[in-house]
């Protein structure tokens, strides 16, 4: 059962096949037997998920099914789940129990789906290699001596490794897309303001987006179906009708136009990624789509302004992570100010201290014109090469990662040289527009993953793309184990 994909599980339990309790204890006896290997999971949520399961069978046996329910899915573990530990991967965070419902994990819970628990991820979503966490690193399943990606790693691994059939994460730079890539499981981060922020513990507010992490599209579809919407809890939401994202997913390619930017190619790009990408377009080509190339000129300006923006809106949103109130508090405070002080210093880990420090920098008095001020006009003109770019094609396509997953360890005194990983995804957050990675090959046994951005509000059409490639190609039905 646990090899299916979500839509082919939602019509076994729809036609009692099977129930969502055999299901949920598959599932849980997959991460029992393999989470050690991989640490994919902070938290696991037995007795919740089974009671849950059970509550979704007799919904089902009534009539009352809907695609979700009793569908076995896990979340980040940056998603507030009431009366369950939310850690953000923080020793900051590690005995903070939420006592209420993000959006998106209350959506999930009326749509009657399982929650199986919550997954690894770099301390507070920073980092593109799930090695920042409190709790460890998580390990990628197609070689355990590698990376899986970050910081929605856990998530990826998870989907990847057959302990849940789907993951929520978060993109704030490519957080859902790269560690898609690196599992070779399929990720979209939505526009901003699709999906609401409410509940999800903010790294850089102006650029995080929650999406799905699935096997194929066709799961991606059914489960933005649940997240996407409204929230008047939410300022960054946007209040436009939602479409059923499956609707048109058997729609012909004929006509699309695929837009390549030259400066996707370049010298940082892996030979051997390079040649999966052009041979997947290819297959597009063969679907009825026409290529042609575009530019996006500011690419490699990308990564400085993002690790302004990202830096200054953190300093900002971790202020609140003080000893205080909830959260980490250091032993035997000598007074205030020694609490703050050593709070931050132990609860905080390097990585998160290091964006703090740099973000604090940028926006004090002398500096913020100089740099924060500069990094949103360069975000500005990075938007407007989209926009550009998107009045002549219907969609991007390149590579999601200039490379395959590293070696874990590899990086990890060159925190630079781990930025750079992220220079296909960063754009696309700061422009705010949507994007989506899927399985294209394998360079040395590691997956591939293929970006294909559109316009806003356009994630039907990238859905219907990966779709169309995913009924094409099987690099999607390849697994780890």
């Amino acid at each position: 059962m646990t090899e299916q994909t979500l839509a082919r599980l939602s019509e076994g339990l729809k036609n009692k096949e099977f129930s969502s309790t055999e299901l949920t204890k598959s599932y849980l006896q997959n991460i029992q037997s393999a989470d050690a290997q991989y640490n994919a999971f902070i938290t696991v949520t037995e007795e919740q998920a089974l009671a849950q399961a059970k509550a979704a069978d007799a919904l089902i046996a009534a009539g009352n099914h809907q695609p979700l329910t009793g569908i076995p899915i896990a979340h980040k573990d940056l998603f507030c789940t009431q009366g369950v530990k939310t850690s953000c991967g923080s020793k900051m965070l590690d005995n903070f129990i939420a006592p209420y419902n993000s959006t998106v994990a209350e959506k999930f819970n009326q749509a009657g789906a399982v929650i199986l628990g919550k997954t690894n991820m770099d301390e507070f979503a920073m980092g593109s290699s799930t090695e920042s966490s409190y709790y460890g690193p998580t390990r990628n399943p197609w070689d355990t001596s590698k990376i899986p990606g970050g910081s929605s790693g856990g998530s990826a691994v998870a989907v990847a490794a057959g302990m849940a059939v789907a993951a929520t994460g978060t993109d704030t730079g490519g957080s859902i897309r790269q560690p898609a890539a690196f599992c070779g499981i399929t990720g979209i981060k939505p526009t901003y303001g699709r999906v609401s922020r409410w509940g999800m513990v903010a790294y850089g507010s102006s650029l995080d987006q929650a999406g799905p992490m699935t096997q194929t599209a066709e799961d991606a579809a059914i489960m933005l179906n649940v997240m996407a919407g409204f929230d008047t809890k939410d300022s960054t939401s946007v209040n436009r009708p939602v479409p059923d994202y499956t609707a048109n997913l058997n729609q012909p390619l004929t006509g699309l136009r695929i837009g390549l930017p030259k400066e996707f190619f370049g010298a940082a790009l892996n030979s051997e990624i390079a040649t999966l990408i052009h041979a997947a377009v290819k297959e597009f080509e063969k679907l009825g789509a026409t290529v042609k190339e575009v530019s996006l000129p500011r690419t490699e300006l990308s990564i400085p302004s993002y690790y302004i923006i990202a830096p200054a809106e953190a300093s900002t949103n971790l202020s609140r992570f003080d000893g205080v109130r909830y959260g980490y508090r250091c032993k035997d405070p000598q007074d205030l100010q020694d609490m703050f002080t050593r709070s931050r210093a132990e609860g905080f880990g390097a990585e998160v201290q290091r964006r703090i420090m740099i973000g604090t920098y940028a926006l004090s008095a002398g500096y913020y014109d100089a740099y924060y001020r500069k990094a949103q006009q360069l975000r500005r003109l990075i938007k407007d090469d989209y926009i550009a770019a998107l009045a002549e094609v219907d969609v991007i396509m390149g590579p999601a990662t200039p490379s395959p997953a590293w070696e874990l360890g590899a990086k990890n005194n060159d925190p630079v040289s781990m930025y750079l990983e992220d220079i296909y995804t960063l754009s696309v957050n700061l422009a705010g527009l949507p994007g989506m990675s899927i399985p294209c090959g394998f360079v040395n046994n590691m997956p591939v993953g293929l970006q294909v951005i559109g316009n806003y509000f356009d994630e039907a059409r990238l859905l219907n793309i990966g779709h169309q490639f995913q009924l094409a190609t099987d690099w999607h039905k390849q697994k780890a184990v």
